[in-house]
């Protein structure tokens, strides 16, 4: 069996990536926390010229009709430069959501999202906080057991700060004139869902994340030098780096693993995804806390733009689940009378 991607899927990660890296550099970050938004609406409306924001929106409504599988490349390069707009959740988490939806909903907004005229949110309890719902302009909330569609004007938010600069996290409350939209088990299901998606997103970004760090440390540890030598050299700084290397080379296969029962709809998608949000945020924190180590004291600093990477990579670990919620959901899977365990079980 092949399990590599298609030609085609890395034709279009090189080239995506080739644009993020010249269009998201740490400069253009850092100005964004400057702006009262955070946002950049000349950026997005690059992503959506380049087909970005209609990747996943299904051919009759205007986009390429693509999976999640498809995406997850590009998520792993969002990731890499950190890219602060919400690319990542509206491809893998709303636009999905609308389609499960459904009938005026999805007629109304999923061309709008495809075009990038539209950004759609999608706030659940486990966030606990709404993240961008103050560029939504369709916010799909959980209450309950409940699903509700509100509009921005029938929403009222309140700023929460976070741990990353880039991220704006919002405690919503619906005014009035909220739809509700599904309830009981088919909200349930749309809710685990999207819950699924989120986290698919979060490990692939934590990858890219992942990966930029150790990029910048080995350039930092290559121009910094001591007693004659740049600091690369010595033992202890490589074997930093390679603890990271590895252990981000063994979390891309689950997360490409878990992208792949998501756009295939199996049964084992949930836990296949909380696999690999555990092995790809484990990666992301080592590379953090290794990469603060090989930088020194500089590691610490505002002006170094490790911390951007850093941050990012602490929140995609707490987001659509933390550690312990995804360990719980893994244990309750392998712990189950006759559960299919084993190497021979993973694509069965």
């Amino acid at each position: 069996m092949d399990f590599t991607f298609t030609e085609d899927q890395l034709l279009f990660q090189d080239s995506v990536r080739d644009f993020l890296v010249n269009e998201i550099t740490p400069e253009r970050i850092r100005a964004s926390w400057e702006s009262e938004s955070g946002r950049d609406s000349a950026l997005w409306s690059q992503l959506a010229e380049l087909g970005l924001t209609g990747m996943t929106v299904p051919e009759a409504y205007g986009g390429l009709g693509m999976s999640a599988l498809d995406f997850v490349l590009l998520a792993q390069e969002c990731g890499y430069v950190a890219l602060p707009e919400p690319l990542v959740n509206s491809a893998l988490v709303a636009v999905p959501l609308l389609v499960d939806i459904g009938g005026e909903l999805a007629d109304q907004w999923l061309p709008k999202v495809a075009t990038g005229e539209a950004k759609v949110v999608v706030g659940l309890e486990q966030n606990l906080l709404v993240e961008d719902a103050h560029v939504a302009d369709l916010l799909l909330l959980q209450q309950g057991d409940s699903l509700v569609a509100a509009t921005a004007d029938a929403v009222s938010l309140i700023h929460n700060e976070s741990v990353d600069p880039s991220r704006k996290l919002f405690a919503v409350s619906v005014a009035g004139g909220a739809a509700v939209v599904a309830n009981g088990d088919q909200a349930q299901s749309l809710i685990q869902s999207s819950l699924d998606r989120g986290a698919l997103g979060a490990a692939a970004q934590a990858l890219g994340l992942a990966q930029r760090m150790i990029d910048l440390s080995v350039q930092y540890t290559s121009d910094r030098k001591q007693f004659g030598q740049a600091i690369g050299a010595f033992q202890a700084v490589k074997h930093h780096m390679a603890n990271v290397a590895v252990c981000l080379e063994y979390a891309k296969a689950p997360v490409h693993r878990a992208a792949y029962s998501i756009a295939c709809k199996e049964s084992v998608a949930s836990h296949a995804v909380s696999q690999a949000k555990l092995n790809a945020c484990e990666a992301a924190n080592l590379a953090a806390k290794n990469c603060i180590q090989v930088h020194g004291a500089m590691g610490y600093t505002w002006e170094v733009d490790l911390h951007i990477y850093m941050k990012k990579a602490w929140a995609m670990a707490n987001s659509w689940g933390d550690a312990g919620f995804h360990k719980t959901r893994v244990a309750n899977h392998i712990f189950t009378d006759g559960a299919a365990l084993g190497a021979g079980a993973t694509f069965a």
